[in-house]
């Protein structure tokens, strides 16, 4: 990852600069660490969060115990380029309590498709086998396929009645499973927005 802007001046902060990180889609801030310069280069060479740790003073990856690891997405530097913002796909809840922040905050997208959207990348990512979900992936591309071909017939079934509830849980069904095979095939619900965005203009 080679970054757009100038480099950060450590000198600044003594060495440490703060680096806020935030979560790439749901804009939610997840943390605040600090980096020295051999963990910032760390950061852009392995694509994973590393800071300097000031209570064990040393390099610390996030994730190194828990697997829950901070894949960089991109960085911003501030104007004064002493303070980083880091964006991020959490693999897993942030903080040390198990919360998906450490502000105590749910890491939820005001778009609720959005936020539904990264369960299932993380149903995909870290499979468990109660998960429905996981077990569509695992059954893989074809079986998806067919499963969004069912649902789009029966939404289109119960559009001929006018039972409010069945259609609706048709359409959610619908959604649901086309959202898995958008994941299935790794593309994203943003890139559909995107066609449609160009298409409206």
């Amino acid at each position: 990852m080679t970054p757009s802007f100038a480099q950060p001046d450590f000198e600044k902060g003594m060495g440490l600069l703060p680096a806020i990180v935030q979560d790439a889609q749901t804009g939610k801030v997840l943390m605040l660490g600090y980096m020295n310069k051999t963990a910032y280069e760390k950061t852009l060479e392995e694509k994973k969060v590393t800071f300097f740790s000031r209570s064990k003073n040393r390099l610390w990856t996030k994730g190194e115990s828990s697997g829950n690891f901070l894949e960089v997405k991109d960085i911003a530097l501030d104007c004064d380029q002493d303070t980083l913002l880091l964006k991020v796909k959490p693999a897993g809840p942030v903080c040390h309590t198990g919360q998906d922040t450490c502000f105590g905050e749910t890491n939820q997208h005001e778009d609720f498709l959005h936020y539904l959207e990264a369960i299932i990348h993380r149903r995909r990512d870290q499979p468990t086998e109660s998960s429905y979900t996981a077990s569509l992936f695992r059954k893989g591309i074809n079986k998806i396929a067919q499963k969004v071909g069912e649902e789009a017939v029966e939404l289109v079934i119960e559009a001929k009645d006018d039972n409010r509830e069945l259609f609706l849980g048709e359409a959610a069904d619908l959604m649901f499973h086309y959202l898995v095979l958008l994941a299935a095939k790794g593309f994203e619900l943003d890139e559909v927005i995107g066609v449609l965005r160009k298409r409206h203009q």
